[in-house]
């Protein structure tokens, strides 16, 4: 089998492309090498990027339900800065109107604000804003390293005993702050989920070439196969057959 292999081009994000094999005589080593090792590297190849489609599959879920959290948490903040500013929309004196019917005067503006939010798909609860505050509370995902207890063993064959842990943190920001944090992970949210798309359909092109170069390969041994039986006289055609054989 060659062993020139020449470098690998990649898509953005380093998932290397599969190079179609024109040659399959030349790439395997010669008309009488073996195909075995060839049809298993294609097959390795096949089982890794499966195993990143995979990967960026559930990636792309995650991010379709990330997305409309991000927005939905950026509109409630935005609403909240307008209601202290004083600064209201058509949208906000409908809510307002639905919420109790009454409009809002200078000294309406000092009370608090009555919100009903969602703790689950279907549990909703009430609570009440201040709207003097200029402050709001976002949980955060943070990965974190935190030792974790092992075996004496285990501990002896490690220089430390850390392990990658997901945590979640609350912390306050102004609105101008969190807002301008949400806008940025929201943007960074859609980048992604494209990115992951575009990869998505790198892979299918991909995984469909060293498919089609495992065929080819395959092909090319059973007819190889079938013409040393021929020239043995294991195998006869009819005449004529043996030239359409090896123009295949």
């Amino acid at each position: 089998m060659s062993t020139d292999a020449p470098k690998l081009e990649s898509n953005p994000r380093g998932i290397p492309r599969a190079p179609f094999i024109e040659n399959v005589e030349d790439h395997v080593g010669g008309p009488d090498a073996e195909v075995e090792t060839a049809l298993k590297q294609f097959q390795e190849a096949i089982a890794k990027y499966r195993y990143m489609e995979m990967n960026l599959t559930q990636r792309k879920k995650g991010l379709l339900e990330k997305i409309p959290d991000i927005q939905k948490t950026l509109d409630m903040v935005e609403f909240l800065k307008r209601k202290r500013d004083g600064k209201q929309t058509s949208e906000d004196d409908l809510d307002e109107e639905e919420g109790d019917g009454d409009g809002e005067g200078d000294g309406d503006k000092k009370k608090p604000q009555t919100v009903t939010f969602e703790l689950n798909d279907t549990l909703f609860a009430e609570a009440e804003i201040d709207r003097s505050s200029d402050v709001v509370y976002l949980w955060l995902g943070v990965s974190t390293l935190l030792p974790i207890p092992q075996p004496l063993d285990v501990l002896e064959s490690m220089d430390s005993a850390k392990f990658p842990l997901q945590a979640k943190v609350m912390l306050s920001y102004t609105h101008d702050q969190a807002i301008t944090l949400l806008s940025q992970k929201l943007d960074g949210a859609k980048r992604s989920l494209g990115n992951t798309v575009e990869d998505l359909e790198y892979l299918t092109e991909q995984i469909a070439v060293m498919e089609v170069n495992t065929a080819r390969c395959f092909n090319w041994d059973v007819r190889r196969r079938r013409l040393a039986r021929i020239a043995t006289g294991e195998e006869s055609l009819p005449s004529g057959s043996v030239a359409a054989i090896e123009a295949a």
